[in-house]
């Protein structure tokens, strides 16, 4: 009789010739990453599948089942998650209420964001040196409560000053992997969004 865990779960699925297994496995690694709203571990993925079984060919595997379809599974920090391909996002605009996932920022906040992603860990006053002004708390609370930005450790200084970092809603938010695919400070300022003051330098 199959050993059960996690709550009643078969993991090993022993009784499974090797082809099932290997579906059921990918299968139950999908069913969690579609009822997942942020990236899920390769930790917490391995809880459903055998111990033999290799997560990371699990995902290159549901990657390819996913091919043609409107959505793909995507490596955001140290985790994974499903996403719609961009492509769909005009018409899922148009027929859903997506209005609760719209990050619904000004300019200066995206801005900002951007600063922090480059210069991170980054204080407020490393904020002030980079945009010659005070960033008001507000605007660091809102960027906050979207889980766009954390605290990082304090600043070795006196009064030691909390720093920010960026999240993996941040990653999940712009669809990178990690912050390497940043964009190329120069190459922002080569395509006009940003001027050569107003570059990044990481």
């Amino acid at each position: 009789m199959a050993r059960r865990e996690e709550g009643g779960l078969d993991r090993e699925l022993a009784d499974l010739p090797p082809d099932l297994r290997w579906r059921e496995w990918l299968s139950r690694i999908e069913a969690v990453l579609f009822a997942s709203a942020s990236p899920v571990a390769r930790d917490d993925l391995a809880r459903v599948v055998g111990q033999g079984a290799s997560v990371d060919l699990l995902i290159e595997d549901l990657a390819v089942d996913l091919e043609g379809r409107p959505y793909e599974v995507a490596q955001v920090g140290a985790g994974w998650m499903l996403r719609t391909r961009a492509a769909y996002a005009p018409a899922i605009r148009a027929a859903a209420d997506v209005g609760e996932q719209a990050l619904n920022l000004s300019e200066y906040d995206l801005a900002v964001l951007a600063a922090i992603a480059f210069h991170q860990p980054v204080s407020r006053d490393g904020l002030k040196d980079i945009f010659g002004k005070e960033i008001s708390r507000d605007l660091i609370g809102r960027l906050a409560e979207r889980d766009l930005i954390g605290t990082g450790p304090r600043e070795p200084r006196r009064g030691a000053p909390y720093t920010f970092v960026t999240t993996e809603t941040f990653l999940a938010a712009f669809g990178m992997a990690s912050l390497r695919d940043l964009p190329d400070p120069e190459q922002l300022a080569d395509a006009g969004m940003a001027g050569p003051s107003e570059a990044y330098e990481i």
